[in-house]
């Protein structure tokens, strides 16, 4: 399918990711420690305690260099003791999160984020992983995955990754043009990634993810196209595409980006068409937002069954479950409620040194964001809204509820994104590329902030 560049352009606006709902910037500092060990209880004593597996972010903050784009939650340094240091504090975090969620609890999808979590030598992760796996019950057949820098890891390193237990990897790529990689400070070459591709295909890696960035300093549509096919000739398993969003306000390191060598907006909107057009021609499913996973990969699948789910590491084939975070700034869900651990280092291991857990914000969810939470999810995920599952699981008349919504939407059926039945909203093949904005009509917050320049463009 191709999409034309005047809905691109339509639709290029700012707007949430919808890992979550409501977002982290719903998030107040009225729900702290407290709040937290009461969920935390609430689900060790209720039924559900051990019959849906639990999944666990850990967020591991430390780079050795420093990319310009960067947006993330890092700590750059070379000095490797801040790095023991924040192993122990995890040990410490994880030691006091047992008593309240109880020991052995199952698990069926890890993720290792970051900053750069290959910064930790091999030795750390080993003890890291022994540690995680001593507190949680690692169920076979999980998804148990780690964001890997091309330049700190080689085969040896892959093959203590997968030995204890990682099976899956993404790869941080961006561009492979040498002008954009220099103008953004992240040099890689294609033989270094094709070769840990393979070998790590030779391991037994279940599956390889490609991160990508339109948008960067220095990228033209020529160097693009590139990019883009060397990408479909190393034929990664999934594909995640990002639009880079310029905000040296918020992001120092951007500050280092010179913003007239960016691409302007139209030149940016035709990146984004020219890789829709070429992981489609290459045979890649369009998951949702920015995705791309190939037909046999398991995102596609799920897909295809109706079982994907999202959370704050994006699509997953796991349930719909509760999600442990640890590590500084990281993340987490636990019923009806979203956490945040402090967001500065000092301040995470000074908590965790008074012996308290180090959620400094959070938030309980309403009846209406649990309503408005099923909605946004089933419209992320599934890319339908059945009226009658929503009305007997929350108690009220659909179209009545959500009659402005439903107005909202009249636009877009007649721009071919959505269907409206009396039964159900059902999002088109073209709406699977606008799901964002889709899902916005329902964000009671969103609709009524007009300032919503803290949010990456959609498109």
């Amino acid at each position: 399918m191709h999409i034309s560049t005047e809905l691109l352009q339509r639709f290029d606006v700012p707007g949430p990711r919808y890992t979550s709902y409501p977002t982290a910037d719903r998030f107040v500092h009225a729900y702290g420690e407290a709040q937290y060990i009461q969920a935390l209880d609430q689900r060790r004593l209720g039924a559900q305690a051990h019959a849906v597996p639990l999944s666990i972010y850990v967020h591991i903050p430390f780079c050795a260099s420093l990319c310009y784009y960067c947006a993330c939650n890092k700590v750059i340094t070379g000095n490797y003791g801040k790095a023991v240091s924040y192993l122990h504090h995890l040990k410490q975090e994880i030691s006091l999160l047992m008593p309240h969620l109880g020991q052995g609890q199952s698990v069926s999808q890890l993720h290792l984020g970051g900053g750069t979590p290959t910064y930790f030598k091999d030795t750390d992760i080993i003890d890291l992983m022994q540690t995680l796996k001593s507190a949680f019950q690692f169920q076979p057949g999980g998804e148990y995955a780690i964001e890997v820098d091309p330049r700190t890891v080689n085969a040896a390193r892959l093959q203590t990754l997968f030995d204890v237990g990682f099976n899956r990897l993404s790869l941080g790529v961006q561009d492979f043009d040498p002008h954009v990689q220099k103008a953004v400070h992240r040099e890689q070459s294609v033989e270094q990634v094709k070769a840990l591709m393979h070998e790590a295909r030779w391991l037994g890696f279940e599956s390889i993810n490609l991160d990508l960035i339109y948008g960067l300093p220095l990228q033209t549509e020529t160097s693009w196209a590139r990019t883009l096919a060397t990408v479909v000739d190393l034929k990664p398993d999934r594909v995640a595409l990002y639009g880079y969003a310029h905000l040296p306000a918020r992001f120092k390191p951007q500050r280092h980006i010179d913003a007239s060598t960016l691409p302007n907006a139209t030149q940016k909107t035709a990146m984004l068409a020219m890789a829709l057009d070429a992981m489609q021609a290459a045979g890649y499913v369009y998951i949702g937002m920015d995705h791309f996973a190939l037909p046999q990969d398991a995102l596609s699948i799920a897909k295809r069954q109706g079982r994907l789910h999202r959370n704050f590491q994006g699509y997953s084939t796991q349930p719909d479950c509760d999600l442990v975070s640890l590590g500084v700034s990281a993340i987490g869900s636990i019923g009806a409620n979203y956490v945040q651990n402090a967001k500065n280092l000092d301040e995470y291991e000074d908590l965790l040194n008074q012996g308290r857990l180090p959620v400094v914000r959070g938030i309980a969810m309403s009846r209406d964001d649990l309503t408005r939470r099923r909605i946004i999810m089933a419209l992320m995920c599934q890319g339908q809204v059945d009226f009658e599952s929503i009305e007997s699981a929350h108690l009220l008349n659909f179209k009545e509820s959500f009659a402005k919504e439903l107005a909202q939407l009249q636009p877009m059926t007649e721009q071919g994104l959505v269907r409206l039945t009396n039964q159900a909203i059902e999002v088109t093949e073209l709406g699977w590329y606008f799901v964002r904005a889709i899902a916005m009509v329902f964000d009671r917050y969103v609709q009524s902030d007009q300032q919503r320049s803290h949010f990456s463009r959609i498109l």
